[in-house]
């Protein structure tokens, strides 16, 4: 395992602003294969890091489904993040830190530094593009500029268009953020309050009413308070606010907001068309924030694709919660007997329009 960091000269936004040395943290695990074609590139979610054995273990790990016996294994902090690569609470080329004025960026940004990492590595084919949530968002930008770079396409609980649902949820964070006066202070830790009433928020389109039902219920029937949503609630928000910082968090919820395949491409359904990397589409059951709907709408214009389904009380989280049923969903997937070194028996993917 490597923790790694890079830095470009010049980096052109989306909306055409300029940044100078731009910093990328990555992690890689495992060597290249000697036909250069065992390459998994993971695009992380919203507030994770570039080590997705920490965030995902059994889907990666030594013992993992992609593994760096098998594997070279690709993942990068994302441009806006707080854990390494260039964001608000980097310093400027006047090692003045930006704070809230970070300028815009978007999921198209966001695989474009993608691919300006990809090209340093001097890698040439990605066997498996791979990204949940926000990052697959990320993976579909990168799977339409690049068609012919991707073998394969795998794509979690995400969609082509943030929703005005997704929109409103992020934008309610935002405001919890941003009426704590501390957020405009210009510190390291400024916002925090905020930040963990954003995370509590976005807690409740994470997970389902089942969930809570299972994990949250209390047993006592004469309570009236101290109860265990409740602390469950604040709870999380703290653990995110120790780790995080509200600043990176409006920057990258603002990001999520502007995701949009089609922007400048037509429309979405022509954009989406232009993937050629054979697409493994999974959607969670109890999902409110990226609903099934969402990954239909991927699967029946993603020319040579095939949706599945994860039946789970976790919500949007299960992409991160469901192992077995992920690993299940892969193995069928790429084929018949786990073998992923870039020598294997593929399914033939054909035209599929439904397979739950």
């Amino acid at each position: 395992m490597k923790n790694q960091k890079v830095s470009f000269n010049e980096f052109y936004l989306e909306n055409g602003i300029f940044l100078q040395n731009v910093e990328v943290v990555f992690h890689t695990f495992g060597t290249f294969n000697k036909e250069l074609n065992n390459v998994i590139w993971i695009c992380h979610a919203l507030t994770a890091n570039s080590n997705p054995y920490e965030w995902w273990p059994n889907i990666c790990g030594e013992n993992g489904f992609f593994n760096e016996k098998e594997h070279f294994i690709v993942c990068a902090n994302i441009l806006g993040s707080c854990y390494g690569t260039t964001g608000p609470l980097s310093a400027d080329e006047n090692d003045n830190t930006y704070y809230d004025e970070f300028p815009q960026i978007t999921t198209r940004d966001m695989a474009r530094l993608h691919e300006k990492l990809r090209n340093y590595l001097g890698i040439t084919k990605i066997h498996t593009l791979i990204g949940a949530s926000l990052g697959g968002q990320q993976a579909l930008e990168w799977a339409i500029e690049q068609t012919n770079l991707f073998d394969h396409l795998i794509l979690i609980a995400t969609n082509a268009q943030h929703s005005p649902f997704g929109i409103a949820f992020n934008e309610s964070q935002r405001l919890a953020i941003e009426a704590d006066p501390t957020y405009y202070l210009k510190t390291k830790s400024g916002g925090r309050k905020g930040l963990i009433a954003a995370r509590s928020i976005a807690l409740l389109s994470y997970r389902s009413y089942d969930s809570y039902s299972l994990s949250q219920q209390n047993n006592l029937s004469d309570q009236v308070n101290q109860f265990k949503a409740a602390h469950y609630q604040r709870y999380q928000g703290e653990k995110l606010a120790n780790r995080f910082n509200a600043y990176s968090y409006v920057t990258l919820t603002k990001a999520m907001d502007s995701h949009n395949v089609g922007r400048n491409r037509e429309n979405v359904k022509n954009a989406l068309q232009k993937i050629k990397a054979k697409t493994l589409i999974i959607g969670i059951t109890t999902d409110i924030l990226f609903p099934l709907s969402e990954q239909l709408f991927l699967n029946r214009n993603i020319a040579n694709s095939i949706f599945k389904t994860i039946k789970s009380n976790y919500g949007h989280d299960g992409f991160l919660l469901e192992f077995e049923a992920l690993k299940h969903h892969f193995h069928s997937f790429y084929f018949k007997t786990k073998n992923l070194t870039g020598h294997y028996e593929s399914y033939d993917l054909g035209n599929i329009l439904f397979t739950a």
